[in-house]
C-alpha cells in the first residue's frame, strides 16, 4: 500500500490497475479537508465555472433524474441542483471520507431533500438501466483505470436518448501554452499544496494523470468505442479542461 508521506507516488503509466485504484483511494481519503479550497486555489476558481458550464449544457426531458459518477465532495451535485431546482440528484463515490464532506455541504446548503450521496464504484454501478436523464463525471474518469468500461456503465444507466457528461482536465494542446503548463503542472503546483496539503505527493500524482489522459481526439474515439453518439466537445480556459458531451443513441454519431 502506498505511503502518503513519501515524496511521490509511482508514475501513472508505470503501475497496474489494482495499484492505481489503491492510490487513488488513499489519496482522496488523506486530502478531504484541504480538497475545495485547493481545487479552487489551484484553479484560480475557474473550476467553479466549469461546472456551472457543465450544468448549464445539461437536459432533463424524461425522469428528472442526474446521476454524478465519482462525485467527491458533490460540487457537481450541488452545481447541477442549482441549475435544474427541479432534478433529483445521486452522487456516488467509492471513497467514504470524500462522500461525508459533500453530504455536509448539502446539509449546509440546504439541498438534502434534493442530492443523494452512495458510496458505489463506477465500475459498477447499483442501478437500473434507463434511470438518468444526464448521467455526469467531474474531474473523475482520470482516475479511473478502466475508462471504456466506465462510460459504458454510465451510458447503462442512462435513459435512450440522454446526455453522458465529462468534464476533465487534459494536457494543454496549444503549443506557445504547452511548457507553461508543464513548468505548473510539475513544480508551482506541487510547491503551493505543501503550504496547505499534507500529502504533497498526490498533487504530483495530479499532474501527472492530467498529462497521461488522452488528447481531446483520443478521448472523442474512447467515447464512441463506449457506444456514445452525437459526441460535441467544448474546450474550456485555453483548452485546460474539456467538457464532453454524448448521447445514448442508437443513430449516427455526429461529432462537432
Amino acid at each position: 500500500m502506498p505511503n502518503p508521506t513519501k515524496e511521490k507516488y509511482p508514475q501513472v503509466n508505470a503501475i497496474t490497475e489494482r495499484e492505481r485504484v489503491a492510490i487513488v483511494k488513499e489519496i482522496f481519503s488523506t486530502i478531504p479537508a484541504r480538497y475545495d479550497f485547493l481545487n479552487h486555489l489551484l484553479s484560480l476558481r475557474r473550476d467553479i465555472a466549469w461546472r456551472r458550464f457543465t450544468a448549464s449544457k445539461m437536459r432533463f426531458t424524461q425522469t428528472n433524474r442526474f446521476l454524478d459518477v465519482a462525485c467527491g465532495t458533490g460540487d457537481l451535485s450541488i452545481a447541477a441542483a442549482l441549475r435544474h431546482p427541479f432534478i433529483q440528484v445521486t452522487g456516488i463515490d467509492f471513497v467514504a471520507e470524500m462522500l461525508q464532506k459533500g453530504k455536509n455541504k448539502i446539509t449546509r446548503d440546504k439541498l438534502s431533500d434534493q442530492i443523494t450521496f452512495l458510496q458505489a464504484d463506477a465500475l459498477k454501478l447499483p442501478f437500473p438501466d434507463n434511470t438518468f436523464d444526464v448521467t455526469g463525471i467531474a474531474f473523475g474518469i482520470r482516475n479511473i483505470p478502466d475508462r471504456v468500461q466506465a462510460l459504458k456503465e454510465m451510458q447503462r444507466v442512462t435513459v435512450p436518448g440522454g446526455q453522458v457528461t465529462i468534464l476533465e482536465m487534459t494536457f494543454i494542446q496549444n503549443r506557445l501554452l504547452k511548457y507553461s503548463y508543464f513548468l505548473y503542472l510539475n513544480y508551482l503546483l506541487p510547491l503551493l499544496t505543501k503550504f496547505f496539503s499534507t500529502n504533497t505527493a498526490a498533487y504530483y500524482y495530479l499532474a501527472d494523470s492530467i498529462m497521461a489522459f488522452p488528447t481531446p481526439v483520443e478521448f472523442v474515439r474512447m467515447m464512441q468505442d463506449a457506444g456514445m453518439v452525437n459526441i460535441k466537445k467544448y474546450p474550456l480556459t485555453f483548452g485546460i479542461t474539456y467538457l464532453y458531451s454524448g448521447e445514448k443513441s442508437h443513430g449516427i454519431a455526429a461529432i462537432k
